[in-house]
């Protein structure tokens, strides 16, 4: 399995950070077939495979503004004022995702994105740790 870890600059607001570019950098610096993991060691963010840059951003922000909103319902109240909500956010939008390679090449669909998706306003600074996993070259299959 070869790994790497990326620094990632999230910001003091909401965030959706686009690191489709990162990721296939790296997968074609693997070469070959097999899986791209994406996995943010974090207990306030995740990834999710969407559309960006057509309004799909803002409105992911949106929805989870409605669904998890910034105010004093939160039991976890550390941090900013809704700082709960970063901490629930995970188990809605996971803190993983993998994607299949074939020769050194992302298989997203046409209009998808990876992203690290972020509501934690105290954290400005994320980690994101990407990892190939390569078919077994015997032909046997996982």
């Amino acid at each position: 399995m070869r790994t790497e870890l990326l620094d990632l600059p999230t910001g003091r607001s909401e965030s959706i950070t686009d690191i489709t570019g990162a990721s296939r950098h790296f997968v074609a610096g693997a070469g070959g077939d097999g899986l791209l993991h994406v996995f943010v060691p974090h207990a306030t963010a995740g990834v999710a495979i969407i559309e960006l840059g057509a309004g799909s951003d803002d409105d992911l922000l949106a929805a989870l503004r409605d669904l998890l909103p910034a105010d004093d319902r939160w039991r976890h109240r550390h941090g900013s004022p809704g700082h709960g909500r970063s901490h629930v956010m995970p188990a809605l939008i996971p803190p993983y995702a993998t994607v299949p390679v074939l020769d050194g090449r992302l298989q997203l669909g046409t209009w998808q994105s990876i992203a690290v998706v972020d509501l934690n306003v105290d954290n400005p600074d994320r980690q994101v740790r990407l990892s190939f996993l390569t078919s077994p070259s015997d032909g046997a299959g996982w």
